[in-house]
């Protein structure tokens, strides 16, 4: 069994029985509550650590088979309270688009030249959206932008002819998501500094849209278990509705 940080212990303490699922606002605040848990340093002159809002993440299981491509769960989706966060998002586009995907918030947009300064090995971004008219030249970066999660994709909206919005939306934060190997689909959700409604109206959102995108073939229960947590602590059962 592995060995817990007193933090842990402490929030485990804190938080009671997580066996049993909570309704969602319920499991949010308990989130919360169990992040503002401070352990003292066991060490006199020990460096007091530093606090920082933590990221909060729901995570569902769904009743799918992840084997099946025609069951895959993969997309985008932007959050009514947005997720706390900005990201840094390029855009291949024709050269007459750059300009505006600039202006729009990327931090770099083109075509041949930023093809070329990525085949050499920058990556100093977390979105790449492409307009389809690029794709030819963008799939041979695959090899590089494939490992990093950061290849374009129509699934996952990043392949658009609508480069401006798409560069708008993930520079504020939209949130991508994919299902695992085990059916699992995870998404950021917002910080903890966030209010409980502001964090329950996203994560209803979340499951909404997970919900609108069932798979046809999906048998049986479709959504079986759904949690929350924070970056540092255990996660919170949510009564799925």
């Amino acid at each position: 069994m592995p060995q817990r940080s007193r933090r842990y212990r402490a929030m485990m303490e804190k938080a009671g029985d997580l066996s049993k699922p909570l309704p969602l606002g319920e499991a949010l605040a308990k989130v919360k509550e169990m992040a503002g848990v401070r352990v003292a340093r066991k060490h006199a002159g020990a460096r007091k650590r530093k606090d920082f809002d933590q990221t909060v993440e729901v995570v569902m299981h769904l009743g799918i088979d992840p084997k099946q491509a025609d069951q895959a769960i993969r997309g985008s989706v932007s959050l009514p309270k947005g997720i706390g966060s900005t990201k840094r998002v390029i855009a291949f586009c024709p050269a007459d688009m750059a300009a505006d995907a600039k202006a729009a918030g990327a931090v770099e947009a083109g075509a041949d030249d930023l093809i070329a300064k990525v085949s050499e090995g920058w990556t100093d971004f977390d979105v790449a959206v492409a307009h389809p008219q690029l794709m030819g030249k963008v799939g041979k970066l695959g090899r590089i932008l494939g490992p990093q999660g950061k290849m374009p994709s129509p699934k996952s909206g990043t392949v658009t002819p609508d480069v401006l919005t798409a560069v708008r939306e993930y520079s504020a934060g939209k949130v991508e998501y994919r299902n695992d190997e085990g059916g699992n689909v995870h998404a950021v959700v917002g910080k903890v500094s966030f209010p409980v409604e502001d964090l329950k109206e996203n994560v209803e959102a979340f499951i909404s849209h997970i919900r609108r995108i069932k798979p046809a073939t999906a048998k049986g229960q479709y959504i079986k278990k759904v949690a929350v947590s924070a970056t540092m602590t255990p996660s919170v059962l949510c009564e799925v509705g």
